[in-house]
């Protein structure tokens, strides 16, 4: 009992580790100092800024995307979650640690390396999405996903706050300005995502898989068992529709978290006040996510998730109105009221839905479809920032959650029951 609660714990932190990434480079940091510091050069506009960031997720999003299934299958034949685990993890936290070797107006080499860092955390979250089958039972998914939401909220939270106010008062902290203080926050979340992994390499047990019946070394029998799962998932309507809903609904929550600093400084609110708003989120985040998982275990996650997108489209509306920055404190607040449930339900209810020793595989082909939706949303904002203005360009993500819910009212809640049994 002691090792499978050391075991859940160190899983738990994995979300704890990278979700320092999220909330310090990718949705805070990156995209203020993509603007005005690195993007800062004759020439290039906001609107231009914000496509080539939006760019940059798509281009980390469709690599993670063509790479996840086959990789999820060779880790399954293998043994290998977290082997894959560690390698994203170190992608992820040298090219974090590298962005300080960007200088001022090097936007392109700045877009580069914060690509790559994107890369290992997308993978990073495949392989401890994969190991959450290996850690909990079916009945706990709920719980102990949520768990690992709430403590990426309160963990990254802490280390937001140190990070923010070093770069709004560089002084009290010995440092000569707020690019010195940005630089800092870089290399400080790098180690923070790679210390608070090793736990999880440590102690997380991976269920032994069987090997696919094909011969062959670890990457053949992998790509045979890719088809076969592939084949699988075809014949399973309820999988089906629920990942169809989720590239949707799950698109729209990835271009917020991406894009929502961006699309705050293109229509001239304050970055320190935004900064505040993303600290409270952070502590707002984390007892939702512990009550999402509640809610997962008494009302069903599907239902769950539906209230979540529903909020997230009632958002979209609300920004287009926004013009303070009290209001994007509201925004912020609310969105920290939901998204961690519904990642979480997402991650647990798909989990729900497959064959637990086959994780890596499946969990590949969720991950595939999360990336590929993460394509679509902050390219379309980008173009609409373009084509129209900043302002209306959220309202485009209306679409990914309508038609996303629609999806995911429509899985059936039923499970099939098994083939009766024939003899003499």
């Amino acid at each position: 009992m002691l090792e499978k609660r050391r075991a859940i714990w160190a899983w738990a932190l994995i979300d704890w580790a990278n979700s320092a990434f999220a909330i310090v480079v990718m949705t805070a940091f990156f995209p203020i100092f993509f603007k005005k510091y690195w993007s800062a050069v004759p020439g290039v506009t906001a609107e231009q800024s914000t496509a080539y960031l939006g760019i940059a997720n798509s281009v980390a999003s469709l690599a993670i995307a063509l790479l996840a299934p086959l990789l999820g299958s060779i880790a399954d034949q293998g043994n290998g979650k977290r082997k894959f685990l560690l390698t994203f993890t170190l992608l992820g936290c040298a090219a974090t640690a590298a962005l300080p070797l960007a200088a001022q107006g090097q936007y392109f080499l700045a877009a580069a390396l914060y690509t790559a860092a994107a890369i290992g955390f997308s993978g990073n979250n495949m392989f401890s999405d994969a190991l959450l089958t290996d850690v909990a039972e079916p009945r706990n998914y709920d719980r102990v996903s949520a768990l690992g939401y709430a403590l990426g909220y309160i963990g990254s939270g802490g280390l937001f706050v140190g990070c923010a106010l070093a770069v709004k008062s560089p002084a009290k902290f010995g440092l000569a300005d707020s690019v010195a203080a940005m630089n800092l926050a870089f290399w400080v979340t790098a180690g923070w995502w790679l210390l608070f992994t090793i736990p999880a390499l440590v102690w997380v047990k991976e269920t032994d898989a069987t090997p696919a019946a094909s011969p062959g070394n670890v990457v053949t029998r992998g790509f045979h068992q890719l088809v076969a799962t592939f084949k699988e998932i075809r014949k399973d309507r309820r999988l089906l529709l629920f990942l169809a809903a989720y590239v949707l609904y799950i698109d729209g929550v990835n271009t917020i978290i991406k894009m929502a600093t961006d699309f705050g400084l293109a229509i001239g609110l304050n970055d320190g006040d935004m900064l505040m708003a993303l600290i409270v989120t952070q502590f707002v985040g984390f007892p939702s996510a512990i009550a999402f998982g509640r809610i997962g275990e008494k009302i069903g996650a599907k239902r769950g998730i539906l209230i979540g997108v529903g909020v997230y489209a009632g958002v979209c509306v609300y920004a287009t109105r926004m013009d303070t920055s009290t209001e994007f404190f509201v925004m912020a607040v609310v969105i920290g009221l939901v998204q961690g449930g519904v990642q979480s339900l997402s991650r647990s209810y798909f989990a729900a839905l497959i064959p637990a020793e086959k994780g890596g595989e499946y969990f590949g082909f969720y991950n595939m479809v999360g990336k590929f939706s993460a394509i679509l949303g902050p390219t379309l904002m980008g173009l609409a920032a373009l084509l129209l203005d900043s302002r209306s360009s959220i309202l485009s993500l209306l679409l990914l959650f309508g038609f996303g819910g629609w999806l995911l009212s429509r899985v059936s809640d039923r499970v099939a029951p098994p083939p009766a049994k024939t003899g003499n």
